[in-house]
């Protein structure tokens, strides 16, 4: 069977969805193609659903760019397509006095990525919004909020198929190939079916396992497929209930932002994500187990801003892997690479798509149409 198609997007993850959903309201035919057997199994069910403000990356990166971008594009959709979620807000919270002195330059650099609402607050103020904290001061980022990630991709999904896309979970891309204006996809169900799709566009949004699926193209050179690393968050919720309304922020240290506190919409707390870099080569190879040991040494970092932290109160919950370009602590780009930069027409690729891309997933998408366009 072969059918010929304008676009398919690889990957129904929170980009996938938003990418087919922005190529279907400009009137594209887009077919979205998922290896599992539901959207958003992967990075997008796995992360701490929070709407980032865009305050630490890089002035005039992507990142930066498109996480300012996305906040607002996402805060207006979530209101119109009544997709849970909530400003609350968050304390990026200093410590010691050395930390309260970089907290100026912290607000700096976030007003040059176009974050302008940051607010130096004393460790009075900060207390009497959050009477269970111990701070020396901190900053607080109204426009930082949390969101029901399924709903949102099910609402993407939803405007997407409303719009004439095509969804085929199930279905894995094990190979690929130009064939004269157009690429060809060899695609397997797990019922053992064999299809071939021909489209004059292909999105390679597949997350966690794009540099391989990038493998599958014939004739992409390999320099232009950048290594895969895998760098595990690991969660854990707190029991009971938390005294917190605001997420909690520590000041970032040593290439990390520390162990920050997150809310639920429900309320229920839970820390993380941790750093823990793993040995695996393949992103079918990876293990999502949390091992409760590991909440030893978030005790001591947490009760530096709330000391009143119960004993044996984290509960080992869920954890992430974030598709890393190096394997350093260093912080990289989005790598969204089209034919200008690969010379491989009709095909653009999404390499390390990490934090914030929930936050950026529907300026990503207006990038992406942008550069197929141009293309």
């Amino acid at each position: 069977m072969s059918d010929r198609i304008d676009c398919v997007v690889i990957g129904a993850g929170v980009v996938g969805l938003a990418i087919a959903r922005a190529f279907a309201l400009a009137g594209r035919e887009v077919v979205i193609v998922e290896a599992d057997n539901s959207i958003g199994s992967g990075i997008s069910s796995r992360n701490s659903e929070v709407i980032h403000a865009g305050i630490y990356y890089r002035p005039g990166s992507l990142k930066a760019r498109l996480c300012v971008e996305g906040r607002a594009l996402l805060y207006r959709y979530c209101e119109e397509r009544h997709v849970a979620h909530q400003r609350c807000g968050k304390l990026l919270v200093a410590t010691s006095a050395e930390q309260a002195e970089r907290m100026q330059a912290i607000a700096a650099h976030a007003a040059q990525n176009g974050v302008h609402d940051l607010t130096t607050i004393s460790s009075t103020h900060a207390k009497e919004l959050e009477p269970a904290l111990d701070c020396v001061g901190a900053l607080l980022s109204p426009s930082t909020g949390i969101v029901d990630s399924h709903g949102l991709m099910q609402q993407l999904l939803a405007d997407a198929e409303a719009h004439g896309a095509v969804l085929a979970l199930q279905s894995q891309v094990v190979a690929a190939r130009r064939t004269g204006d157009n690429i060809t996809l060899d695609v397997v169900t797990t019922d053992g079916d064999q299809v071939q799709l021909s489209a004059g566009l292909v999105i390679n949004a597949a997350g966690l396992a794009a540099p391989r699926l990038a493998r599958c193209f014939e004739g992409l050179a390999s320099e232009h497929i950048p290594t895969a690393y895998f760098a595990k968050g690991n969660y854990f919720s707190l029991s009971g209930k938390t005294p917190f309304s605001h997420l909690i922020y520590p000041l970032p240290e040593n290439g990390g932002l520390g162990v920050h506190l997150t809310l639920d919409l429900a309320g229920q707390a839970r820390f993380g994500p941790d750093v823990e870099w793993l040995d695996v080569k393949d992103d079918r190879d990876l293990d999502y187990a949390v091992d409760q040991r590991r909440s030893e040494r978030f005790y001591a970092a947490i009760r530096r801003y709330w000391p009143a932290l119960p004993d044996a109160s984290l509960q080992a919950s869920y954890s992430g892997v974030r598709p890393k370009l190096t394997s350093t602590s260093k912080e990289e780009d989005f790598l969204i690479s089209g034919p200008a930069q690969h010379g491989y027409t009709g095909l653009i690729n999404l390499f390390g798509i990490e934090s914030p891309g929930l936050t950026s997933s529907l300026a990503i998408a207006q990038y992406v149409l942008a550069e197929s366009e141009a293309a």
